[in-house]
């Protein structure tokens, strides 16, 4: 009896761990700040905010471009496309370049920053989803629970990060932005951000976004998904859109109570 006692005490000490690791993680909501117009024939893949403008890259073949857009208009203001065998994905800056991946062509481009005309090509194995950094590294996204990190020289991988929450991998991992030292990144197919710290690839946050947007007014909504973040660092403004959205929305986390 003592024994059997002993065990139900373990099971029991065991199970309110496990509970309150779950309750660890915070989840947050949101306060729209502002809303801006979104080109709505953009199947939004990555994108960035820097010198006062969005750059985006959109998706699907033969319609797939690299833009540099007016935040407060929505206009596009320079473009490039892709040759239309490739399914455009995620893009970063960096050193004056613009980096771009594709879908499942195993090949990315590197475009001058300023003029979008191609400078080379790199290749890398598997699927191409998403691309940020931070001040020495650049961070991609497969589609699994692994974050590739690159070398911004040389675009080989040279490290990984496994992300986690409660214990248990966070699969579709899509589009990501690096917001004061953490790396955001939408869940393909949900409402959700994940807050992810890079040092241990553990999920220190969810941004709920259900309500923001309804994608049952647009053609394909089961496709038409929330994606893609934007972090402007020096003012401090977050913003979000998705595929074919005529919406770009500036937002504010909001804390939600522990549950």
């Amino acid at each position: 009896m003592e024994t059997r006692m002993r065990r139900l005490l373990i099971l029991l000490v065991l199970l309110l761990a496990t509970t309150a690791c779950h309750a660890a993680i915070p989840v947050y909501g949101y306060r729209i700040v502002h809303v801006y117009p979104h080109d709505t024939s953009a199947y939004t893949e990555g994108l960035f905010y820097k010198d006062g403008f969005l750059y985006e890259s959109t998706g699907e073949k033969g319609a797939s471009t690299v833009r540099k857009v007016q935040l407060e208009s929505g206009k596009v203001l320079q473009r490039h496309d892709v040759p239309a065998q490739y399914f455009g994905e995620g893009i970063v800056a960096w050193n004056g370049e613009l980096i771009q991946l594709t879908w499942q062509a195993r090949t990315g481009f590197v475009y001058g920053l300023d003029d979008f005309k191609l400078r080379r090509t790199f290749s890398y194995p598997g699927e191409g989803w998403a691309l940020t950094r931070d001040e020495h590294r650049i961070y991609m996204s497969d589609g699994s629970s692994v974050l590739r990190i690159l070398d911004p020289a040389t675009l080989a991988r040279v490290g990984s990060i496994t992300v986690t929450a409660d214990g248990a991998p966070v699969t579709n991992l899509n589009e990501l932005e690096w917001v004061d030292g953490e790396i955001y990144a939408n869940v393909w197919l949900t409402n959700r951000i994940a807050r992810i710290d890079p040092a241990s690839g553990h999920v220190v946050g969810w941004i709920d976004l259900t309500g923001l947007f309804d994608v049952s007014t647009l053609p394909v909504p089961m496709n038409d998904v929330l994606n893609g973040i934007a972090w402007d660092a020096r003012g401090k403004r977050l913003f979000v859109t998705g595929k074919h959205w005529p919406k770009l929305f500036e937002i504010e986390l909001v804390k939600q109570p522990a549950r």
